[in-house]
């Protein structure tokens, strides 16, 4: 069985070591600082984080991370609640946490006033994108970004 609810500060180093294995690009020094500003209540986002517990040890073995954006792909609301990181361990996958964390999620977004809910994900990424499906999402597009870095030669 699992148990959802807020992150807390007792839960720093677990949290950590989740996010870090869903964005292993970050280093854990910047992941832990991220934290730290989200825990002190400095952080603009995210503004919540709902995490999943395994109530036999008490481990943490998912968390969401959740933001109010003003625009999300395929939207039409300016107030839309997003989900900006979602992590299940990978041997407790298939069990319902992951839809347990997104419903959770879906509550924090209405008592917040939204009537949106949108993510995102890689492009090559379908075991994020079928989790999505699975838990009621709807496929609105797909882009690529681009970026330029611009220095002061670029401008010349």
């Amino acid at each position: 069985m699992t148990s959802i609810r807020h992150v807390e500060q007792k839960d720093l180093t677990s949290w950590l070591r989740l996010r870090h294995a869903l964005w292993p690009d970050a280093s854990e020094q910047e992941h832990r600082a991220e934290i730290q500003r989200f825990l002190s209540g400095s952080a603009r986002e995210p503004q919540a984080v709902l995490v999943a517990c395994d109530e036999h040890s008490g481990a943490l073995i998912g968390f969401a991370e959740l933001s109010i954006r003003a625009y999300a792909e395929g939207c039409h609301t300016d107030r839309v609640a997003f989900l900006e990181g979602w992590y299940v361990a990978p041997e407790f996958r298939r069990r319902g946490i992951a839809r347990a964390l997104v419903a959770a999620a879906e509550e924090w977004a209405t008592s917040n006033g939204c009537t949106e809910f949108a993510s995102d994900t890689e492009i090559d990424n379908d075991v994020s994108a079928a989790a999505h499906r699975e838990c009621g999402f709807v496929e609105v597009g797909v882009i690529r970004c681009f970026r330029k870095e611009l220095s002061d030669e670029d401008r010349s």
